[in-house]
C-alpha cells in the first residue's frame, strides 16, 4: 500500500490510526493498573519514613523493590508528589523516551526514503504504542523505555556527525552507565563496548555506573549491602521462572521441565555461553560493517535471552532490531525477493509482538503447540539474534579510540535475506541497493497482575 500523497490524505490516515490505537488502549482490557509504579512509589514512601528499601512489599503481594539502590535514589522525587502526579510524570517520561527512541531508530530511514516527517512519526508512534511490551511498560508504570532511551543515546553519540562536530562523542557511555546503575540488565552494553573496541566509552560507562553506585551507598549503606549480598540473588522476589511472561532462555527451560523438576542450571549456563558467544561474534561483525544500531540491537536481544527473568514488558529491547530489519528491507532493491522477505519478517515479528499470543497458554502448556506458542517471543529473539541483517555504512571514527574500519560488507545469513557468496557479500544474481545512510543519527488478562516489573 502506498502512503497518501496529499496533506488531507496524510492527516486522515494519521487521525484514523491514532483513533484506532487510542480506542484499543482504552477499551481492550489489558491495563496493568500501574502495578510496578505502586511498588516504586510505596518503596520510596516507606524508605523516607524510616523503613528499609528491601523490606517493603506491595500490600497483598510478595513483590518488593528489586532494583539497585541507585534506582531508589533516582525515584526519590516521588516522595514529594501525590499518587496521581506520579502517574502523570511516569507517562510523560515514557512519552519523551518514546520520542527519543523513534528518532534514533527511524530518523535516517525517514530522511532517506523522503517521507513527510510529521506523518512518518505519527504513523510510527501509533505502531510503537501498539506493541505489547510498550503497552505493558506504560500501564505497569515501568522504566524500560527510559532505560532504552538512555542506552540508545550512546548509539547516537557514537555515530552522529553532529555529535562528533560538537565533540559530544566524548560523552558516549554516559547513558549506558546511568542505565546500568538503575537496573542490571543494561550492564551488558558495557561489555558490548569492550567487545567492539570502544575502550573510552566503556570506561565512561563503568565510571558513571560506579559513581552512581557509590552515591547510593552514601545515601543508604545498609540498603546497598543488602542488595548486593542478599536481594540481588533472591529470585523468589520476582515470581515463578516458569510463568508465561518470562520470555527468556531460562523461562523456556522452566516451562519445559515444570512441574516435574527445576530447569538444569548446567543446561541454562551452557545455553547462555553459546548465546553470548554468538552475540559477541555478530556484534563485532555489525560494527565492522558500520551498523552501530544493529550492534546495539543484537545486545538488547542477547540481554533478553540470557537474563534469568525477561518479562514481556522487558522486550522493548527488541525494538531497535525491528527497526534495523525494516530498514534493511527498505534498502533492498524495490520489487526484489530480498526486499519482500525482509519486510515480511519485520512485519511478522511486529505483529506477533503486538498479539499477546503467549497468554493463550497461560494456564496450561497445551502440549507441543502450547510449548511453541507460550515461547513465541523467545523464538523471535532467537531468530533476530541469529539472522538480523547488517547495513553497510562509510568508514568513520567512533569515539576517539582511533579509526575503525567500516568498509566491511555484511549480508543477512538467513532465510530473510539474499543468498551470499563465500565472502559474505550479496549474491550477484540480485544486486542490493547501493543507497546507504548513517546507521543511527542522521497482569495477565484477568484480575491477577502478571509477574513483573517490580521484579525486574
Amino acid at each position: 500500500m502506498r502512503p497518501p500523497t496529499t496533506a488531507l490524505g496524510r492527516f486522515s490516515v494519521a487521525t484514523g490510526l491514532a483513533t484506532a490505537v487510542t480506542a484499543f488502549l482504552i477499551f481492550v482490557p489489558l491495563h496493568r493498573n500501574w502495578f510496578d509504579l505502586h511498588v516504586y512509589y510505596g518503596t520510596v514512601d516507606y524508605w523516607t519514613d524510616g523503613g528499609r528499601i528491601y523490606d517493603y512489599l506491595k500490600p497483598g503481594t510478595h513483590y518488593g523493590f528489586t532494583y539497585p539502590p541507585f534506582a531508589a535514589v533516582v525515584m526519590l522525587p516521588m516522595a514529594v508528589v501525590g499518587w496521581y502526579s506520579a502517574i502523570a510524570i511516569s507517562q510523560l517520561l515514557n512519552l519523551v523516551a518514546a520520542a527519543a527512541i523513534l528518532y534514533i531508530c527511524a530518523d535516517a530511514t525517514i530522511r532517506r526514503e523522503r517521507w513527510t516527517p510529521w506523518f512518518a512519526y505519527a504513523v510510527l508512534g501509533c505502531l510503537f504504542a501498539w506493541l505489547e511490551p510498550v503497552r505493558d511498560t506504560a500501564s505497569f508504570g515501568q522504566v524500560n523505555l527510559l532505560l532504552l532511551a538512555l542506552v540508545l543515546s550512546d548509539a547516537w553519540l557514537l555515530t552522529s556527525a553532529a555529535a562528533r562536530a560538537r565533540r559530544l562523542d566524548r560523552l558516549a557511555g554516559l547513558g549506558i552507565g546511568l542505565a546500568a546503575a538503575i537496573k542490571l540488565t543494561p550492564a551488558i552494553f558495557i561489555v558490548y563496548l569492550l567487545v567492539t573496541g570502544r575502550r573510552k566509552a566503556a570506561a565512561v560507562a563503568t565510571s558513571v555506573a560506579g559513581a552512581a553506585t557509590v552515591i547510593a551507598a552514601w545515601a543508604d549503606q545498609e540498603a546497598s549491602r543488602t542488595y548486593w549480598t542478599e536481594a540481588m540473588w533472591n529470585t523468589d522476589r520476582v515470581g515463578s521462572l516458569a510463568y508465561v511472561s518470562n520470555q527468556s532462555w531460562q523461562g523456556l527451560l522452566a516451562r519445559l521441565t515444570e512441574p516435574a523438576a527445576e530447569p538444569s542450571r548446567a543446561v541454562w549456563a551452557i545455553g547462555v555461553l553459546i548465546l553470548l558467544s554468538l552475540w559477541a561474534w555478530r556484534a563485532r561483525r555489525a560494527v565492522a560493517a558500520g551498523d552501530e544500531l544493529a550492534g546495539f540491537a543484537l545486545t538488547g536481544i542477547a540481554a533478553c535471552l540470557v537474563s534469568p527473568v525477561t518479562w514481556v514488558h522487558h522486550l522493548v529491547w527488541l525494538i531497535p532490531a525491528l527497526a534495523v530489519l525494516a530498514d534493511s528491507g527498505l534498502r533492498a532493491a524495490p520489487g526484489g525477493e530480498q526486499r519482500k522477505r525482509l519486510l515480511f519478517c519485520a512485519g511478522l515479528s511486529y505483529a506477533l509482538l503486538c498479539s499477546s499470543i503467549v497468554w493463550l497458554w497461560r494456564w496450561n502448556d497445551g502440549g507441543a503447540p502450547g510449548f511453541l506458542g507460550s515461547n513465541a517471543y523467545v523464538w523471535i529473539s532467537f531468530c533476530l539474534l541469529l539472522l538480523l541483517p547488517f547495513r553497510e555504512a562509510p568508514a568513520a571514527t567512533l569515539d576517539g579510540d582511533g579509526p575503525h574500519d567500516h568498509t566491511g560488507a555484511s549480508a543477512t545469513i538467513s532465510a530473510c535475506a539474499e543468498p551470499t557468496g563465500a565472502t559474505g557479500s550479496p549474491s550477484k544474481s540480485r544486486p542490493v541497493s547501493q543507497q546507504s545512510a548513517p546507521p543511527v543519527s542522521s497482569t495477565p488478562r484477568d484480575s491477577k497482575p502478571a509477574r513483573s516489573g517490580s521484579a525486574g
